[in-house]
């Protein structure tokens, strides 16, 4: 943002409102150009696709919130979503207030990170090569944990089987978007059953 004109209270403001690292590179673009909001918002929306199975995921988590559910939902990040989807919250620590204070402090740092990188960027300068390796490695723990505490890696099976498919069809560039879209449709119609088979597993868990 500095380098294409911005003043540092752009990526400010940005960090405050779009809250997604990706669309923040792409609206940078966009500022500079002609402004068509269809477009804008399609091209949100693909880059943002994931957080619709963030979403789905945490819905049951959500549950009885009150007032800190909208906050939850507004500040739901891959980072925030990883912490809050997997930590295991000890006894006598509220579950609303721990996922509460882990969204904020997340969006703190977000936007605080963001005006002090527009604000010294031009004076700081390291290697970054690399640094894009992160998100992935992040995603595939959160699948490595998700596999060790499930019971039933049916859901688990059908998100793999599904992007290698959609990745033999259409190609390493354009498969995620089709494949999202396909377990979106798959594990929402599947849920009710596999949440019985889970719950099944449980209860016996429980009487053994």
């Amino acid at each position: 943002m500095n380098k294409s004109g911005f003043s540092f209270w752009w990526p400010m403001i940005m960090a405050m409102t779009i809250f997604s690292g990706s669309v923040e590179f792409v609206a940078v673009s966009m500022l500079k150009g002609a402004f068509h909001p269809l477009q804008s918002f399609v091209i949100a929306l693909l880059i943002c696709a994931r957080h619709l199975f963030y979403g789905i995921s945490m819905l049951d988590r959500f549950k009885g919130m009150g007032w800190k559910k909208f906050p939850l939902i507004y500040g739901m990040c891959d980072e925030t979503f990883s912490i809050n989807y997997t930590a295991k919250i000890p006894e006598g620590i509220d579950k609303g207030w721990f996922m509460h204070w882990v969204t904020v402090l997340d969006y703190s740092y977000w936007v605080t990170g963001a005006t002090m990188g527009a604000v010294f960027g031009d004076f700081l300068h390291f290697n970054s090569r690399g640094l894009d390796f992160v998100m992935t490695a992040m995603f595939v723990t959160i699948f490595i944990e998700n596999w060790m505490k499930e019971h039933d890696h049916r859901a688990s099976i059908i998100g793999i089987l599904i992007s290698v498919a959609s990745l033999l069809i259409f190609g390493p560039d354009s498969f995620v978007v089709p494949a999202m879209t396909l377990m979106l449709v798959c594990f929402m119609s599947l849920r009710s059953k596999l949440e019985i088979k889970e719950t099944t597993i449980n209860k016996e868990e429980v009487h053994a």
